[in-house]
């Protein structure tokens, strides 16, 4: 028999005042978003499995939580992801929408495994896309947002690591010319910074890549002085112009070789990070939406993750709750209330300040401490 409070493995309840904290979170980045001309879309929890791993581009059926709808008796998939869905929104019921178009969204999404860095299958993913361009100027606002939105929910200590996601296929189709199947072996040597592996593949010219990761600054030096034939000029100078405005405000750093999470950006990619959170707090990148004739749309966007950032007490706020003891006029609440205070009534007589976890109790018409 299981006990009524136990949950399935990486799930989990969240309580005061966590939950208000993660809320909290939530809305600040979607106000944020807001500010800037993003209109929120909230799509299903579920979808068709075809439809949904169709778009999941790092994602296949067996690493979703599928589950047979009784009436249409066809497999559904719980989101592991919302930007396909987005995707999907704007390829579709948008598909007339004038381009650019700015969406963003929140809402939880459900991993069918959880990884030991983190433990949770369920978080609350919430972020914003612009689709129909992925040129400098959208990624410098996707960026700009990203970091905006992260400061005004309190976040502090922000390191903005860069990627290029499609570095070695561009050097592999030009000026290092590889085979398909090399290629996706070296990119992984890549992403472990494995030198001795690269060696024994024949591919020592890709190890000035492993050394160009580390601060922002540096590592383009390096990048510039490795790419001889100028087959990265303007991913690099693309880079420098989405860091300028950042300089001083945030971190800035660059991995140009990083691939784990951005098996489906394009040209450009980067990860958030925050002081005293572990791990990411957040990624984005460019990438394509696919359209039923066929085409494809070029796109950019971001996801940020509350959970970590609630889970480091970002969010939390002081509780300022006030008693109001029993009998008092609801008048008087309520203009209580106006003044921005949270009242908490006493339903019986008995009841007190203590019992409701409030801050502060009403005394003669004032607000005293508890």
């Amino acid at each position: 028999m299981i006990p009524p409070g136990l949950l399935p493995e990486g799930f989990r309840d969240r309580l005061p005042p966590q939950a208000d904290a993660s809320a909290r979170l939530v809305r600040r980045v979607l106000d944020t978003a807001a500010l800037h001309g993003y209109e929120r879309v909230s799509p299903p929890l579920a979808e068709f499995e075809a439809g949904l791993v169709g778009r999941l581009k790092s994602a296949k059926a067996q690493d979703l939580l599928r589950v047979v709808d009784p009436l249409s008796q066809r497999t559904l998939a719980l989101r592991p992801d919302i930007t396909a869905q987005v995707g999907r929104i704007a390829a579709t019921r948008m598909a007339h929408h004038p381009r650019p178009v700015r969406l963003s969204y929140a809402g939880p999404v459900l991993k069918l495994k959880a990884s030991q860095l983190r433990p949770e299958r369920e978080l609350m993913q919430v972020g914003a896309e612009l689709i129909g361009l992925d040129s400098v100027a959208a990624a410098s606002e996707i960026v700009m947002v990203a970091i905006e939105a992260l400061e005004r929910a309190g976040v502090a200590g922000i390191t903005l690591d860069f990627t290029l996601p499609d570095l070695v296929d561009t050097l592999a189709g030009g000026p290092l010319p590889m085979d398909p199947a090399q290629t996706e072996a070296v990119k992984t040597l890549l992403d472990a910074k494995d030198a001795g592996g690269l060696a024994a593949k024949d591919a020592l010219a890709f190890l000035p890549l492993v050394e160009a990761a580390g601060p922002f600054e540096t590592a383009l030096a390096r990048l510039r002085a490795f790419d001889m034939g100028g087959a990265l000029t303007s991913r690099l100078d693309a880079l420098e112009q989405i860091a300028a405005p950042l300089k001083g405000r945030v971190t800035l750093t660059l991995d140009p070789t990083e691939r784990h999470g951005f098996e489906y950006q394009s040209w450009f990619g980067f990860s958030l990070f925050a002081a005293g959170v572990s791990g990411e707090i957040g990624r984005g990148g460019s990438y394509a939406i696919a359209h039923e004739d066929g085409r494809e749309e070029p796109a950019i966007g971001f996801s940020l993750y509350c959970d970590p950032l609630v889970d480091a007490g970002i969010g939390a706020r002081e509780r300022r709750r006030l008693f109001i003891p029993f009998g008092t006029d609801p008048a008087i609440s309520a203009k209580i209330r106006a003044d921005g205070w949270v009242t908490v009534a006493a339903l019986t007589a008995s009841d007190s300040a203590e019992a409701q976890i409030c801050s502060h109790v009403l005394r003669d018409g004032v607000a005293v401490p508890v």
